[in-house]
């Protein structure tokens, strides 16, 4: 959701009240209920007029959907058992339902990273990867970031080589936390693990810590090093940074490298690069890019790396914010 999606949906639990606001805040992620209720306490004065477009469009919206079926759950186990019998049903139903199953690993993303490493550090680095492989990626970077180093690579060499978790499995670490844990009943269904969950937290762990993890599973598994790196942010996720980041980006970049480096990006992002310039600085960009001439694919990917090392600076310093997890997997 852009900020003006998150101002409307800000607007919308203004106007329903601290009750009703109250029932929606117990439906969402905890990153949702932070970035909404950052944005209504900044809001101290809305036009009339926006509240009233706000409502309207709720109201479209409304009017063009309706609950099918109440319980969900419940619909597919009672359906899938008549059509496949007891047995063979209770076999898929163990997948299409394992989301139901992890509501105290849930819970651990309503802690803060500290607290989190504290109960984790512990425990089998097996574990620790599975229950990472589940949070979002800039919370599981922070909670390593808490261990010693070698708890850190030993964890994140894990978490690149898991494959998944059977539902059972899955249950039965859930029931492992719920024992230290209570709350949470959120779970997104999501792939665990893997090179890809790997590059996206050590994307997030900073330059200095990047290098020593990654010098780490180069020794034991060069080809899967060489895998996650090839998985790590790229200069076309720089589409994926919100406006403020990209605004901070450009200040720091030249116009000949940033003219260079957008030569092999897509159009999306080259939007999103002219949305955040002045106009004139805008036009002057898009002139340049047409008048520029063919470039060697090795300069437009040098310029792209220097330019990436200024994210990454950004990100160390607390300029960017890079956020992830869930269904959109990377920021």
């Amino acid at each position: 959701m852009d900020d003006k999606g998150v101002e409307d949906a800000a607007i919308l639990l203004m106007s329903l009240g601290e009750e009703e606001a109250s029932e929606v805040f117990k439906h969402l992620a905890p990153k949702e209920v932070q970035k909404l209720g950052e944005t209504i306490a900044k809001m101290k004065v809305v036009p009339r007029e926006r509240v009233e477009k706000v409502l309207d469009k709720f109201d479209q919206l409304a009017e063009s959907q309706s609950t099918l079926v109440s319980d969900t759950d419940e619909y597919v186990r009672a359906v899938l058992r008549k059509a496949l019998g007891e047995d063979k049903a209770n076999l898929l139903l163990d997948r299409i339902l394992q989301g139901s199953d992890v509501s105290s690993i849930e819970s651990l993303k309503w802690m803060d990273p500290g607290s989190v490493a504290e109960l984790l550090r512990n425990e089998h680095p097996q574990i620790v990867a599975a229950i990472l492989s589940h949070l979002d990626f800039d919370q599981s970077s922070s909670v390593l970031r808490v261990f010693t180093e070698r708890q850190r690579n030993e964890v994140l060499i894990r978490i690149a080589t898991l494959d998944g978790i059977q539902p059972m499995a899955l249950k039965d670490l859930n029931e492992v936390m719920g024992q230290i844990l209570a709350g949470g009943e959120r779970m997104k269904k999501s792939n665990l693990g893997g090179v890809k969950t790997a590059a996206e937290i050590i994307n997030m762990m900073g330059s200095s810590v990047e290098a020593s993890v990654l010098d780490y599973i180069r020794e034991a598994d060069s080809d899967l090093a060489q895998k996650i790196m090839d998985n790590m942010f790229t200069f076309d996720d720089l589409d994926k940074i919100d406006d403020r980041g990209i605004q901070a980006v450009l200040k720091e970049v030249q116009s000949e490298s940033l003219i260079v480096a957008l030569k092999g990006a897509g159009p999306e992002l080259r939007e999103k690069v002219f949305r955040n310039m002045s106009s004139r600085a805008a036009e002057t960009l898009r002139e340049d890019l047409e008048s520029r001439g063919p470039v060697r694919l090795s300069e437009v990917e040098a310029e792209q790396k220097e330019i990436l090392k200024v994210v990454r600076r950004l990100v160390d310093e607390g300029q960017i914010v890079l956020a992830g997890g869930g269904d959109d997997q990377f920021l």
